[in-house]
């Protein structure tokens, strides 16, 4: 099976992107338990003040949708709503090539 990858965009409400980032710190300390996640690395942009990139790489799309639905996600999820401008912009990527990642 292919490896599933996602690049994640988020974008805080005006003057809430360090919440944001807070908010967000329970996933980073999950993934650590979920075997099937590889890389979920999470960016402030240097250009986009209120604005969060995801990057995310999972071993099948399985691992990809434990992920998405773990616990972890859904207490999440709900602290979310009040920081983010709309909601997360998700692209899908079937990964080809790589340095420091095996595809």
């Amino acid at each position: 099976m292919s490896k599933v990858a996602i690049v994640a965009k988020m974008t805080a409400k005006e003057g809430q992107r360090d919440k944001l980032v807070d908010a967000l710190q329970p996933l980073l300390e999950a993934v650590n338990d979920e075997t099937g996640t590889e890389v979920y690395a999470m960016h402030t942009d240097a250009s986009a003040p209120e604005v969060v990139w995801f990057y995310e790489l999972y071993t099948d799309q399985e691992a990809m949708m434990l992920h998405g639905t773990s616990q972890t996600m859904k207490a999440v999820g709900g602290a979310l709503a009040e920081l983010l401008d709309g909601k997360a912009e998700l692209h899908f990527l079937e990964p080809k090539s790589a340095k420091g990642v095996s595809i």
